[in-house]
């Protein structure tokens, strides 16, 4: 390969590394929209909380540290990993939950795209931080196992849906918090 096909190469190369940057900063502000969006969705999958689900109501404690290391990167692998929790929570048994279809699916297609967006930012530094806190990670995967646990007790019922689709709306609450101070 002569020069010029190198120059050629290292141009395009260095054109993706900036706009991949350049929407890598742009990715809270992306993120933020996505949240507000994701909970507009939740809303309206459901109708209002049903009363007679007050009585199985839950506490299941979300683990708010994995969300304050001072690091933007830290909080993002966080946050990329509870997308993925939620992700996979709401993408199973969901035939006893009758909520809106269509704003399930665009639910779960905005959580698919924040994912994306994330992992597309976060893999490159993942190998900088290792997520610290292996425990971080551990106290998030307890947390969404104890919601999985409680859906799976309930045999996935109309009420356990309604108390862990109102969890998820807190979580993504927290997250919107979070972004908005970074």
């Amino acid at each position: 390969m002569n020069a010029f096909g190198l120059i050629q190469i290292g141009l395009i190369l260095l054109c993706t590394t900036i706009i991949c940057n350049h929407q890598c900063n742009h990715l809270l502000l992306q993120q933020r929209k996505m949240i507000e969006n994701s909970l507009q969705l939740l809303d309206k999958m459901g109708k209002n909380f049903p009363q007679r689900c007050l009585r199985e109501k839950m506490s299941f404690r979300f683990p708010k540290q994995v969300l304050q290391p001072r690091q933007k990167e830290t909080v993002r692998i966080a946050i990329e990993e509870i997308f993925q929790h939620i992700f996979y929570i709401f993408s199973k048994n969901l035939t006893l939950a009758a909520w809106d279809g269509t704003a399930l699916d665009q639910f779960q297609n905005g959580l698919y795209q924040q994912i994306e967006q994330l992992e597309a930012c976060v893999i490159k530094k993942h190998t900088h931080y290792c997520w610290s806190k292996e425990v971080s990670r551990l106290k998030l995967k307890k947390y969404f196992q104890k919601i999985d646990c409680f859906l799976k007790d309930k045999q996935h019922n109309l009420c356990s849906w309604e108390i862990s689709r109102a969890e998820m709306r807190r979580c993504l609450q927290l997250i919107d918090k979070v972004t908005r101070k970074l």
